[in-house]
């Protein structure tokens, strides 16, 4: 009876917090007509399958992803109940961020303005009013995260909801074959928490060398001493033995953790490292080149975002007001003095005006910051000009962009001798009653697997011609692979979130959908090709033009091909082929002519399935006023316009071995104290 009820109970509180989307910010209500929103209504992609509610017109008024996982709660408890609010399926269950102390508006006017509440924003707003010493305002686009976001393995969900801005890439010849429309998908976090309410969690800081390279550059203060104390600061760490060493925090607010459920295939993946002498180390080590157990921002199972840790536990602070689903749509700069003194923005379709006595801080991501700066008059001039937007500061945003691209094809099916029913993860697993028990009562399941990600791996290959011990390649490895999401009757979450096209994906590797399987995610960690970001036009709802160039360096074609064959070897060893791994011969449609395994046919392949990590950056590159294609300089200050700050990882400006969660957090926690010794608070 007990165990009934709280399984009920339990079902119930996952039903209430899922996902839902209105028609984008409702910015097609007649109170502000001075922009039209272009993106009003569409939710994830067309041919994604949504549960969603409509008014009597036919208007989209809310939506979430239809899943197995999302059938069986549905079935299982309340399959008659219909929301209250018919915009937000109880809301009550979300996350909510009251203006404190009964306000029931926003002031006019606050010491800082942060826009953006990601990863950055979020630890530069927190730490500047721990000492309430300053009043801030943050101003946020997405929405509070809530309960399905807790949950680690559903990320992949996400990326078909508006806790993300769809953005997409330009289409280019040559990349993203296999993709729908022949276009990479480029997903950032939209909540307030940012993409840290969405992401795989992967916690990585970057090589010493990365860092040292940028204060090399002319970037005083960012070498790898200077930002390891920001990192030591943030970090909460619940790592066993590696928990206690000095370059790890212990009393921050950002928890880290290793992930306790785990197959078999990571010792097989850090056995065979050890045989090809990479060494399992803690990877966040200043002397931790080699492989090692995947690091989490997770606290007890459960997706740590920033919000989790920099805002939610200070959301009754009287300094710190937080509007969530409000749009930040300019950037209000005086023409002749050229000082930032506040911005626009929309909320419940209505324009607001607010003031800055200190500081404007863009914190909105590394599309969405140069964005904004160009739309405020910041940014090529020739651009500026052909947008038909008055020019404040002629400065190069958005004309620097680098990514990290994976390869996620290499995939190695199973058939081991022993008793094991299956080796790798799967989404039947995950959806076992007994694990998501499990996972609430503890935080230890299948559930809090972040995407399967098991351990990662740093090594460089041989067509690498850095001088130093710098790794070229991050191996990814995979408790299972891309058609571990549960096949043609599952939810094919990972295959919907990468964007990949169906029928291409289904040449490929429809004949072992949900098989046994162990792939390596290549991650390419220093491209040589370059990007850029433009304006496609001066509404502030347009999406910008985004333009990856991926693989126009051949140098990054023959690292993915060395880094695949490099898991090849992995595969042949004895760790791995205990469990029978062998190289699964896809056969891609974009690919007719490529003899299987050759290097013309790895090459087809990564063409095909060019899939992104999400870790755009240099946007609004930082650098030394020598630097021509400075946007901020080293204390992330915009060049040319007073009290105006980047704060993201838009400013990182050159390729660092880490995905962007934790070094945005550094910089938001390195930024706040140096606006605290400008304004002489510290």
């Amino acid at each position: 009876m007990c165990k009934s009820l709280l399984l009920r109970v339990t079902v119930i509180l996952v039903i209430s917090a899922v996902t839902l989307s209105q028609d984008d910010e409702g910015y097609q209500e007649s109170q502000f007509e001075e922009y039209r929103n272009p993106y009003a209504a569409k939710v994830g992609d067309e041919d994604s399958l949504y549960y969603s509610g409509r008014d009597r017109s036919g208007r989209l008024l809310w939506s979430y992803p239809q899943t197995p996982m999302m059938d069986m709660l549905l079935q299982t408890a309340a399959p008659y109940y219909t929301p209250k609010n018919p915009r937000d399926l109880f809301d009550f269950l979300r996350d909510s961020y009251p203006l404190p102390g009964g306000l029931k508006s926003p002031y006019s006017e606050y010491d800082f303005i942060v826009v953006g509440s990601g990863s950055a924003g979020a630890a530069v707003a927190s730490r500047l009013t721990e000492d309430r010493w300053a009043s801030v305002l943050l101003l946020e686009a997405g929405r509070p995260e809530m309960l399905l976001t807790d949950i680690p393995s559903m990320a992949p969900y996400f990326q078909s909801t508006d806790y993300v801005w769809h953005y997409y890439m330009e289409k280019q010849p040559g990349v993203c074959l296999g993709m729908k429309d022949q276009r990479c998908f480029w997903p950032q976090g939209k909540a307030v928490g940012g993409g840290s309410v969405v992401n795989y969690m992967i916690y990585t800081r970057g090589r010493p060398q990365d860092w040292d390279r940028i204060a090399a550059d002319g970037n005083y203060g960012w070498s790898y001493n200077d930002v390891l104390k920001y990192y030591i600061k943030s970090e909460k760490a619940n790592l066993k033995k590696y928990g206690k060493n000095p370059y790890r925090g212990r009393d921050g607010e950002v928890s880290v953790e290793s992930v306790n459920i785990r197959t078999k295939l990571v010792n097989a993946f850090l056995e065979g490292g050890r045989e090809l002498g990479h060494p399992t180390v803690d990877y966040n080590a200043p002397d931790g080149f080699g492989f090692g157990y995947v690091q989490v921002t997770q606290q007890r199972g459960h997706r740590h975002s920033s919000a989790r840790a920099y805002l939610h536990p200070h959301k009754r602070r009287h300094s710190l007001h937080i509007l969530p689903e409000s749009k930040v749509t300019k950037i209000l700069i005086d023409p002749q003095t050229k000082t930032a003194y506040g911005v626009e923005y929309v909320r419940n379709g209505v324009k607001h005006t607010v003031r800055a006595r200190k500081e404007v801080i863009l914190s909105a991501g590394p599309i969405a910051s140069p964005q904004m700066l160009m739309l405020s008059g910041i940014g090529p001039k020739d651009h500026l000009n052909s947008m038909g937007i008055p020019v404040i500061k002629d400065l190069p945003v958005g004309q620097t962009l680098y990514d990290h691209i994976c390869f996620p094809g290499a995939i190695f099916t199973l058939n081991g001798t022993h008793s094991d029913t299956r080796l790798s993860f799967s989404e039947e697993q995950a959806l076992e009653v007994k694990s998501i028990m499990q996972w609430f009562r503890t935080g230890d399941s299948a559930l809090n697997s972040p995407g399967a990600v098991e351990a990662i791996g740093y090594i460089k290959t041989p067509v690498s011609d850095d001088p130093e011990l710098v790794p070229d390649i991050e191996l990814i490895s995979i408790g299972g692979s891309i058609v571990s999401d549960g096949g043609r009757g599952g939810s094919r979450s990972v295959r919907k979130g990468m964007r990949l096209n169906e029928q291409v994906y289904d040449e490929a590797f429809g004949a072992i959908d949900n098989a046994d399987t162990w792939s390596a995610f290549p991650m390419l960690l220093h491209p040589k090709s370059k990007g850029y970001i433009q304006l496609k036009d001066a509404n502030p709802f347009s999406h910008p033009k985004l333009v990856g160039n991926y693989l126009t360096d051949p140098k990054d074609v023959a690292t993915f091909i060395a880094a695949i064959r490099h898991i090849q070897e992995l595969a042949s060893t004895p760790a791995f082929q205990k469990y029978g791994a062998r190289l699964y011969p896809a056969r891609y449609l974009t690919c007719p002519d490529a003899e299987f395994n050759s290097d013309e046919y790895w090459e087809c392949a990564v063409r095909t399935f060019t899939a992104t990590l999400h870790h755009q950056i240099a946007t609004c590159r930082m650098g030394p006023p020598t630097d021509p294609l400075a946007v901020v300089d080293p204390e992330l200050r915009v060049y040319g316009v007073s009290r105006l700050r980047v704060v993201d990882s838009s400013v990182i400006p050159r390729t660092i071995s880490a995905h962007n969660n934790a070094p945005a957090m550094m910089i938001g926690e390195k930024a706040a104290d140096m606006i605290k010794a400008t304004w002489g608070s510290t």
